[in-house]
């Protein structure tokens, strides 16, 4: 009795290093570079590929079963139209099975497509997490042709010339094009997301690439959101009177998108306006007040990183996304680390001594992840009021 034959792989992913990896390809045809990092997170996946700061990147989970409780709308983190698209690829050990969840309203696969999103999926994501693990994070192309038609050699060409995200400035193509107000709070069960009734403070969000749960957590604590473009002056956004200033997270090169933004925050910051940076944020917010910023060679992706509050000795399970992190080593006297990574000793956190000024590198707001560090948009809104009370 005949054999049957094994079907030509429809996806492949290249690595910059030659490297080739080959398996079923999802979501939507063609070709797309960036650079490949693994997430360790269990849940949350479309939350992940939602989220503006993968922008440029391939996300690689390392949880085998991706997808099987289909999509939403409600789950979809960017904010902004211009953001839409964030991850450029997405990797799986498994195809993803029919949705099995009483909030699905579209497969995997069929949301891929819509986004633009490649993915690839029956490949050895240990293997390839083992190889960033070692080497650090590849530039890279993905690839579905269902065909399998593919010339590998333009394809690994195409990876090791495309120049990475190393002094990339990525927030001016997911920013909001105009300003916006949000006022929302988290979703809750069985209501969902309910509208701020009466907002407490205005908090100015100066759009990096936001997430929509930042905004629904500040929303949390009686904030209404006014969201500005990356580009936004310190002038614009002290113009609408704010309470606070919230620095978004985002993706690239915080140096690169810090040669405009880091000026007007170091204005911010000189304003006496309560201050709360958030990832991308947050690194920029240390530029601005004269550290340096470095790339990490696998940066820190998922939902499950202890982080040790120093302020309080609590240790936190946290929610991360990040490529690029503040060098501790250069943080000028009067700056504080606050808080650090309990896996490699990394800075995670800021505060700036006798200023309402602070800033951690994971998301308080998860989504996904354990909300373990909800605890700072509390005292964030303790700054604002304080700084309220002593301004009348």
């Amino acid at each position: 009795m005949a054999q049957p034959t094994r079907s030509s792989p429809t996806g492949a992913l290249v690595l910059a290093d030659g490297s080739v990896f080959l398996g079923v390809g999802l979501g939507a045809t063609g070709i797309a570079d960036g650079e490949v990092c693994f997430n360790t997170a269990m849940t949350g996946y479309q939350e992940i590929l939602t989220d503006p700061s993968y922008a440029a990147q391939i996300v690689a989970f390392t949880f085998p079963h991706i997808g099987n409780v289909g999509t939403n709308d409600g789950d979809v983190e960017t904010s902004s139209p211009a953001a839409a698209a964030a991850a450029r690829g997405a990797v799986f050990r498994t195809s993803p099975t029919a949705p099995s969840n009483w909030r699905a309203g579209d497969t995997l696969d069929s949301w891929l497509k819509k986004r633009n999103v490649i993915a690839l999926a029956g490949l050895d994501t240990r293997a390839l997490t083992r190889r960033i693990r070692e080497r650090g994070m590849p530039n890279a192309v993905i690839a579905n042709a269902p065909d399998g038609q593919f010339d590998i050699d333009a394809l690994k060409a195409r990876a090791k010339a495309w120049p990475g995200l190393l002094g990339l400035d990525l927030a001016k193509e997911v920013t909001t094009a105009q300003s916006y107000v949000v006022s929302e709070g988290l979703w809750q069960w069985p209501d969902g997301v309910s509208a701020l009734k009466k907002a407490k403070f205005t908090v100015v969000v100066m759009d990096y690439g936001v997430k929509r749960n930042i905004l629904r957590a500040l929303g949390d604590v009686g904030a209404k959101c006014v969201v500005l473009p990356a580009t936004a002056t310190a002038e614009d956004a002290l113009a609408h009177k704010p309470d606070g200033i919230l620095l978004s997270n985002g993706p690239g090169d915080p140096a690169a998108t810090g040669v405009y933004a880091a000026p007007q925050i170091k204005k911010l910051v000189e304003s006496g306006v309560p201050v709360m940076g958030v990832c991308l944020g947050h690194q920029m917010l240390g530029l601005a007040l004269g550290a340096k910023t470095l790339k990490m060679p696998q940066g820190h992706h998922g939902a499950n990183h202890p982080v040790q509050d120093k302020t309080t000795g609590k240790v936190e399970i946290v929610s991360m996304n990040h490529g690029f992190a503040i060098d501790a080593a250069t943080l000028p006297k009067g700056v504080k680390e606050t808080h650090i990574s309990l896996f490699d000793g990394s800075n995670c956190g800021i505060e700036l001594e006798g200023k309402p000024v602070f800033s951690v590198q994971h998301h308080p707001e998860a989504s996904p992840g354990p909300q373990d560090s909800h605890y700072l948009f509390e005292r964030f809104a303790k700054l604002m009021a304080k700084t309220a009370k002593t301004a009348a």
